[in-house]
């Protein structure tokens, strides 16, 4: 073995790391609820701009999971 992590590890590692992403939106999303709320134009660049970044991070991960696919892997 050289050392490198089995693919399901790095797979597990890589979704783990986009879900903790997508954590964290939301949790500084949260934060700045308060603030936006008071116009709602703050409250839709909050809204758009949190959900596009978790899309973002989905088809990322997507996309990862489709190359296992042709490679084999998954």
């Amino acid at each position: 073995m050289n050392g490198a992590a089995p693919a399901n590890t790095a797979s597990l590692l890589k979704g783990l790391g986009y879900l903790t992403s997508s954590v964290s939106v939301v949790l500084l999303a949260t934060v700045s609820l308060k603030a936006a709320s008071e116009n709602p134009w703050l409250m839709a660049c909050l809204a758009v701009g949190a959900a596009a970044s978790i899309a973002g991070m989905f088809l990322r991960w997507r996309s990862h999971r489709l190359e296992q696919k042709e490679d084999g892997q998954a």
